[in-house]
């Protein structure tokens, strides 16, 4: 990823994407439908080849039909089960006739895993009505309407399914996007409430919250923030969006039937150790250190 940062550009490639190695058994999701939102970059990108590689049909959403075909294409140029279809997920009734879709195309639905959102790196103090509630409208009342909708679906089919919230680390030390602090601490919380109201439905309801892992959204960092990410956990680097990948199979697949409405924090331990400033630290507390 040297190469790539040098050139400007962040994360990894569908060509990286088609070949990293995975510790999941090929086939191993036969049959079985996922959907991803915002499946067109970043962390659901990753997801979503992981999922088809391992034999799913992959349906990703996104918001611009041009990304989601990209994507896509490149699956499908693969030998992979996947399509696509925009949805805003801050539409409630998109939400659903998105899922009316996808019922219509596949007749099922067996794991869902929420990646769509978006934060602008910005001092809170000077965050416009506007800009709060973009990040909050898309990060949590977004993710809500997915997980309702979905929901609403497998208990009318009586059929089981698993959810799984992609949120940021709320806790150890991120700063500098507080709006989406506060949307995806709702989602964590909203979603450990909900695994205990819609157990007895079959759905399970889990989150993951990277730390610093490397994507394309990176771009909208200050370069000053950048450089400091790998010493912002113990590990003393990134990750990578495939380790988010194969932890979305992991919690939503069958190797996770037993585990719901819980956080699995990846971050290299920052959450014990180290902070994360996305604004670039301020010098008053570069002189605390």
């Amino acid at each position: 990823m040297t190469d790539a940062r040098e050139a400007g550009t962040f994360g990894l490639d569908d060509e990286a994407l088609a070949t990293r190695s995975t510790v999941f058994a090929p086939n191993s999701f036969n049959g079985k439908v996922v959907v991803v939102s915002g499946g067109a970059g970043g962390i659901g990108r990753a997801a979503a080849w992981l999922f088809a590689r391992l034999g799913a049909h992959v349906v990703i959403s996104g918001r611009s039909q041009e990304k989601i075909d990209a994507v896509a294409n490149a699956l499908q140029a693969a030998g992979l089960k996947c399509s696509g279809h925009p949805v805003d997920v801050r539409d409630p009734d998109a939400v659903a006739a998105f899922f009316d879709t996808v019922w219509a195309e596949q007749g099922r639905l067996d794991i869902l895993v929420n990646s769509a959102g978006g934060q602008f790196p910005q001092a809170a103090i000077d965050y416009s009505v506007k800009g709060w509630n973009a990040v909050i409208n898309t990060n949590l009342n977004g993710t809500w309407f997915m997980m309702q909708a979905a929901a609403r679906k497998w208990r009318d089919a009586g059929q089981a399914g698993s959810i799984v919230n992609i949120v940021v680390v709320t806790t150890g030390g991120l700063y500098g996007v507080a709006h989406s602090v506060a949307a995806r601490a709702g989602v964590i919380s909203l979603s450990q409430n909900l695994a205990v109201e819609w157990a007895p439905l079959g759905i399970r309801i889990n989150c993951i919250a990277p730390g610093a892992i490397e994507t394309e959204g990176w771009k909208v960092y200050a370069p000053e923030a950048r450089a400091a990410y790998p010493s912002s956990n113990p590990s003393m680097r990134v990750g990578d969006a495939w380790d988010i990948a194969e932890a979305c199979v992991y919690l939503g697949g069958p190797s996770g039937k037993f585990i719901t409405g819980d956080l699995l924090t990846i971050d290299g331990g920052a959450q014990h150790w180290g902070e994360t400033w996305t604004t670039g630290k301020p010098d008053y507390f570069k002189q605390a250190d």
